[in-house]
């Protein structure tokens, strides 16, 4: 197995965790929706006591059921966790390696975004080549970031 570290977008937060698997899965609930901004979430469920945190992430209670760590310094959400179970997922996206998984399912399909589901045939166009934007990293950083 595996072991893999993450964390938040400042560096605040950081774990690591020993993966038994590359499989994940996307989320398309309402309260990830919201939660994270995004029109689904990729998910990593691992056993709570398989990670490690270097410092302790915030918990935002998001349901009656359920609460979700995150970094209060960058606003990065970290995961979801059921109150009453002994696991928990991690955002794939916090990890360092997200390459690493691939999806392997879809959870709460009943409040998919149909739309959002395949955009694989849509343009696309690299960040090195969007000037403005790459102006603006050189600018603030001297550097693209990583």
């Amino acid at each position: 197995m595996p072991t893999m570290t993450g964390g938040c977008q400042c560096g605040r937060i950081r774990y690591s965790v020993e993966i038994e698997n590359d499989e994940a899965y996307l989320c398309h609930c309402g309260y990830c929706r919201r939660a994270t901004g995004g029109v689904s979430i990729a998910f990593k469920n691992i056993p709570v006591a398989d990670v490690t945190w270097t410092s302790e992430p915030d918990w935002y209670q998001s349901s009656p059921i359920a609460r979700r760590p995150f970094c209060s310094s960058c606003g990065t959400p970290l995961g979801f966790r059921y109150l009453d179970s002994n696991r928990m997922d991690l955002t794939v996206g916090s990890f360092d390696e997200p390459a690493f998984f691939r999806p392997t399912s879809n959870f709460s399909i009943e409040t998919a975004l149909p739309s959002w589901l395949d955009v694989s045939q849509l343009p696309g166009q690299r960040l090195d080549e969007h000037q403005t934007t790459v102006s603006r990293w050189m600018a603030a950083t001297g550097k693209m970031p990583d």
